[in-house]
């Protein structure tokens, strides 16, 4: 075998073992190869294993003086493009205001609508890439974003084309998704937004390719699970994949519907019930959490802990947006993830990484396999647990994307 390049002096090369039975890996599975070595050739893993079996040839060798590799992370639910602040939602939720209530006041997602509306395409590109590229820092490889802001149709499609320019700016494999966030305050309208989402948005997004997925915020303030699945029924026959918020706040059958859709991913969960659990685990849906939310929202932990147990494939992402969780590390949501929702450090690599992946529709990324792309982060540290053991620093060296190291 002839390689690119040829990386040794890894001390653990850390990687989810392939992929269980519902496409995301068991979570307690990870193959720890010690004084390790991987081979490169043409941005694809070429081999990986013990530094002593590689036996082929190498055009470049760089040691990097025992240190750690992981896959490149993966962050499978962000909102990164958006305009304005939500400092003074802040802090009317330190004086005891909730989410809920700032929301239903026009606050909240509106104030943040309001403020996207009023920048051009131009100068959203400019505010979200600096998050992008945080991100990125972070280890995050592959990043999921989504629209939402815009609610008006050609607002939404706006949204759209930047995260289409934003891909194109980064190294960072880009995953756009349509979100249906909001409803229209007047309830008399509900039905309108609708059909002109279902018959000409969808379509026109599917059409011209600005998305991968459709995703609904079901709540109690937000849309419920009929307009939710007249809405992602939409999607599908557009072939477009469905993905869902909800049980966030309130049970209000969102996880169901997103089980009966075969939906990539149900996210929050943070309302989610011990009898639901099974029900979870037996389909091919992945549950996202996201313990930003917990930390800035002071809300319940979604039960990472028990999902798991139950058999659930876990994803974690960061749900970087302006509101409830201006997380904007990779690293530090798998590092919060074992604090405030119960997962193991094995457990949160797999969860941001090959699991994530999965909740992305994704079957190459999230793992250092041969034949999958060189994606991977080297680390400061010669144990690979310090990546998700950091906080407030970046535990995070080098990252690498289709073989290639990347300048962030």
């Amino acid at each position: 075998m002839k390689a690119d390049l040829l990386i040794t002096g890894i001390s653990q090369l850390v990687t989810a073992q392939g992929t269980g039975p519902k496409h995301g890996a068991q979570m307690r599975d990870l193959n720890i190869t010690e004084h390790a070595a991987l081979a490169i050739a043409n941005g694809l893993i070429a081999w990986v294993g013990p530094s002593s079996e590689f036996a082929g040839e190498a055009a470049d060798t760089i040691d990097i003086q025992h240190r750690a590799v992981v896959p490149g992370l993966i962050d499978p639910h962000t909102h990164a493009v958006w305009a304005g602040n939500r400092l003074a939602d802040f802090e009317a939720r330190t004086s005891g205001v909730t989410y809920e209530q700032i929301l239903t006041a026009g606050g909240g997602i509106w104030s943040t609508i309001r403020a996207t509306a009023a920048q051009s395409e131009s100068e959203l590109t400019a505010l979200a890439k600096p998050r992008i590229d945080a991100l990125l820092r972070s280890g995050a490889t592959v990043i999921e974003v989504k629209s939402g802001y815009g609610f008006a149709p050609a607002a939404e499609i706006a949204m759209l084309r930047v995260i289409s320019v934003l891909a194109a700016a980064t190294p960072a494999h880009i995953i756009p998704t349509l979100l249906i966030h909001v409803p229209p305050k007047d309830a008399s309208e509900r039905g309108e937004y609708v059909s002109e989402i279902c018959e000409n948005l969808i379509p026109h997004v599917a059409r011209e390719e600005l998305a991968q997925a459709v995703d609904v915020f079901v709540e109690k303030e937000a849309w419920s699970a009929p307009e939710a699945e007249q809405i992602l029924t939409a999607a599908r026959q557009n072939s477009l994949a469905v993905k869902l918020h909800t049980e966030q706040f309130h049970r209000v059958g969102g996880i169901e519907l997103g089980l009966r859709l075969n939906a990539l991913s149900i996210d929050h969960l943070e309302a989610c019930a011990p009898e639901q659990l099974a029900a979870i685990a037996s389909s091919p849906t992945i549950a996202t959490i996201l313990p930003g939310v917990t930390l800035h929202l002071g809300l319940p932990a979604a039960p990472g802990r028990a999902l798991i147990d139950a058999g659930v494939a876990v994803a974690v992402g960061t749900d970087l947006n302006p509101g409830s969780s201006p997380l904007f590390s990779a690293q530090m949501a798998l590092a919060l993830a074992i604090r405030l929702n119960g997962l193991t450090a094995h457990e949160a690599l797999v969860a941001g990484t090959v699991n994530a992946a999965t909740a992305l529709g994704l079957t190459d990324a999230g793992r250092i396999e041969t034949g999958q792309p060189a994606d991977f982060l080297i680390l400061d540290s010669s144990d690979w647990r310090d990546l998700v053991y950091t906080l407030g620093a970046n535990p995070v060296r080098e990252i690498w994307i289709k073989g290639e190291k990347v300048a962030v």
